[in-house]
């Protein structure tokens, strides 16, 4: 391709770039692209798509406005189905009840966003949290529409997490986890075992399990998970571990504590699967991410922060 259709195809592409609408409340339109299909209109796909969500939701959602295309025309339950074509609409929870956790802002420069979260509170928008979750919060108080988690940790989990604030630097720092370039390290409590080799390089192959989607377990194979464990601190029948993981599989700290015998302290997913809706905000689960290091790919300076949450013995 000659410089000249280089240019051309470079602008056509900004041109014709995805579109979406603004945030409402801090929380951004889930988007949704249409496949190739026999539906007639664009209404009849979205239920059988989204077969959780009433019919009757979607078109209130229709006629509300809260269904448009990237070119940001409002589609009504009329609206014939075209495949190919980019749809944004806009989620809404009824009664979401609040968390009475907050999460603290350690850091903030025109790049980068540190805060200190705490057990319970979602980092992203899903289910059924919407306006109770770090990312949308942290939007509505600070006002940075295009902020977003560089990396993420479990609801159940506290402790630091990054968020970028500008799209153009954001690859910058999610380059750093891709490279394994950042050093985490986890606190945990969990039960001692003297009897286990220590410290523990804890190499294993994690898929989901067959019998719940929430749960993750070891299988044969290519490792594809690493951790170092070792014991800081024993009182009893507890210690308090450091756990630094390598890699960032889900539930990657849960599943590797789990399998050794040691599962975490207040851990509702492992070994046993707790019936959703049984949160007790005077147990959380025994896991903080507690401090992380790495060389600014802007500035080059050395960033180390630490969380100043401790777990419950």
């Amino acid at each position: 391709m000659g410089l000249g259709l280089g240019l051309a195809f470079t602008f056509f592409m900004a041109l014709h770039r995805p579109n979406p609408p603004p945030s409402r409340n801090g929380v951004g339109a889930s988007c949704v692209v249409l496949p190739a299909g026999p539906w007639a209109t664009v209404a009849e796909f979205l239920f059988q798509r989204f077969p959780g969500v009433p019919a009757s939701v979607w078109l209130q959602r229709m006629e509300n406005g809260d269904v448009v295309d990237d070119q940001g025309i409002a589609v009504t339950k009329q609206c014939a189905y075209a495949p190919k074509r980019r749809l944004y609409y806009y989620r809404a929870v009824e009664a979401e009840p609040r968390i009475p956790f907050e999460a603290v802002v350690l850091w903030q420069d025109e790049h980068l966003l540190v805060v200190d979260k705490p057990h319970f509170l979602p980092v992203l928008p899903s289910g059924k949290y919407l306006q109770e979750t770090v990312l949308v919060r942290l939007k509505n108080q600070l006002g940075l529409e295009a902020l977003s988690p560089i990396h993420r940790i479990d609801r159940d989990t506290a402790g630091l997490l990054l968020f970028s604030i500008q799209p153009t630097t954001r690859d910058a720092y999610q380059a750093l986890f891709r490279e394994r370039q950042v050093d985490k390290t986890y606190e945990a409590i969990a039960p001692w075992n003297p009897a286990l080799p220590w410290p523990q390089r804890r190499e294993t192959r994690i898929a989901p399990s067959p019998q719940h989607f929430m749960q993750q377990i070891e299988v044969d194979g290519p490792p594809n998970t690493l951790t170092h464990i070792a014991p800081l601190e024993v009182r009893g029948d507890l210690a308090r571990y450091a756990l630094k993981p390598v890699t960032g599989h889900r539930h990657q700290l849960r599943v590797h504590m789990a399998a050794l015998g040691l599962p975490l302290l207040g851990d509702g997913i492992y070994p046993k699967l707790t019936p959703e809706g049984q949160v007790d905000y005077a147990k959380p689960l025994q896991l903080l991410a507690k401090s992380i290091a790495f060389t600014d790919p802007l500035s080059r300076q050395t960033r180390t922060f630490e969380s100043a949450r401790h777990l419950n013995w």
